[in-house]
């Protein structure tokens, strides 16, 4: 068998190859959804993307016998580096034939990259942030993944094991279907926050105001999750280009603000699960007859389902209950628009007083990610 060699991306057909290999490897793999080739082009684009203005990224493709058989990215991500001096770079876009041997080529590669950068550990997968696609799918192989989280083969996980990584954190994505949510202890805990806390009132996101609410809702974010694991915060450049990237699929009702006296101290963003219409795309080509399929897909009822992506409270206004009041308030909303399933994740596993709460309202475990770590 041929060796296999693994070179960084300089060309323009580095560059397409890189892209287009993921939509190979799981060619027949009923369960992937075929990320659109726009987004995963634009994502790695310097000129596009505002992560490249803090952080960098260095591409490699492995190849046997003149095929390509792996692709990975190494990954300094400045703001991580500012804010934990930790020395951690990252990897990520980690997509791999059945083969220990190109996996090993492939993660000494990126790692020898960042040591050459002074850094002295790494973590993953971050596509190429915590806060794009994020995390290695250790479990839940049998369903498809919700929109803008990860699918991957089985066999990754022994791949980075055997490589030196340990887990670093479990997240988890909890799923509930109308039929067995428990309506009672919904409701009647919306009500005790709402009774206790008269001046608290929820509103759905204002689209005359579009840029400000995704700013304050980002200014929630950033102070909500500043203690939790793995947080890096979004720069304002990051949170204009993601409300720009996301506008055209957000739904008003589906993303929800709590302010207490007209200030905003809380908010839920859920999206449609689009991957629902997305599966139909081929090679995730969003051609001429693509649009039509995915818009028709998600109008007229295919996409049943939404997923709520980032929750956060300010922390001075923590244990009032803002978060089930936040969940309540989108259920209800998602049942008027039609939805009958929702996904909340990833939730971290550490995070046990919301994942008790999620229990008691009747969701479940429905899949594990997971993220790695090594020395360097």
């Amino acid at each position: 068998m041929p060796d296999v060699t693994v070179r960084p991306v300089r060309s323009a057909a580095d560059r397409k190859a890189f892209l287009d290999f993921p939509y190979g490897l799981y060619a027949g793999e009923r369960h992937f959804v075929p990320p659109l080739r726009m987004d995963q082009k634009n994502v790695l684009d310097p000129t596009k993307n505002p992560f490249f203005e803090h952080g960098a990224v260095e591409r490699f493709l492995a190849e046997r016998g003149g095929e390509v058989v792996g692709r990975i990215a190494a990954i300094e991500n400045g703001q991580h580096l500012t804010k934990y001096a930790d020395g951690n770079g990252f990897f990520g876009f980690f997509d791999v034939v059945e083969d220990y041997a190109v996996a090993e080529a492939l993660l000494d590669a990126a790692a020898g990259w960042l040591r050459e950068r002074g850094l002295t550990g790494v973590r993953g997968p971050t596509n190429p942030t915590m806060n794009d696609v994020a995390g290695l799918l250790v479990g839940g192989f049998d369903r498809p993944p919700s929109i803008l989280l990860p699918y991957n083969f089985p066999y990754y996980e022994g791949f980075l094991e055997r490589w030196g990584f340990a887990r670093a954190m479990t997240m988890w994505a909890f799923y509930v279907h109308e039929a067995y949510i428990n309506k009672d202890r919904m409701e009647r805990g919306a009500q005790i926050v709402q009774r206790r806390n008269p001046g608290i009132t929820v509103r759905s996101l204002d689209p005359k105001q579009f840029d400000e609410d995704v700013a304050a809702a980002m200014r929630i974010y950033n102070r909500a999750w500043a203690e939790n694991w793995g947080h890096v915060p979004y720069t304002e450049p990051e949170a204009l280009h993601l409300a720009k990237e996301m506008k055209p699929v957000i739904e008003e009702d589906l993303f929800l603000f709590a302010e207490l006296d007209g200030e905003p101290i809380a908010f839920a963003a859920s999206l449609p699960n689009l991957n629902q219409a997305l599966k139909h795309l081929p090679r995730g080509r969003l051609a001429s007859l693509g649009l039509p399929k995915v818009l028709g897909t998600w109008k007229l009822g295919g996409v049943y389902e939404i997923r709520m992506a980032l929750m956060g409270v300010l922390p001075e206004h923590r244990n009032l209950g803002l978060d089930a009041l936040l969940i309540h308030h989108t259920i209800v909303n998602g049942q008027r628009d039609g939805y009958q399933a929702a996904e909340l994740s990833w939730v971290l596993d550490v995070n046990k007083p919301l994942i008790n709460a999620l229990e008691k309202l009747g969701c479940t475990r429905d899949k594990e990610y997971a993220m790695f770590e090594a020395s360097l």
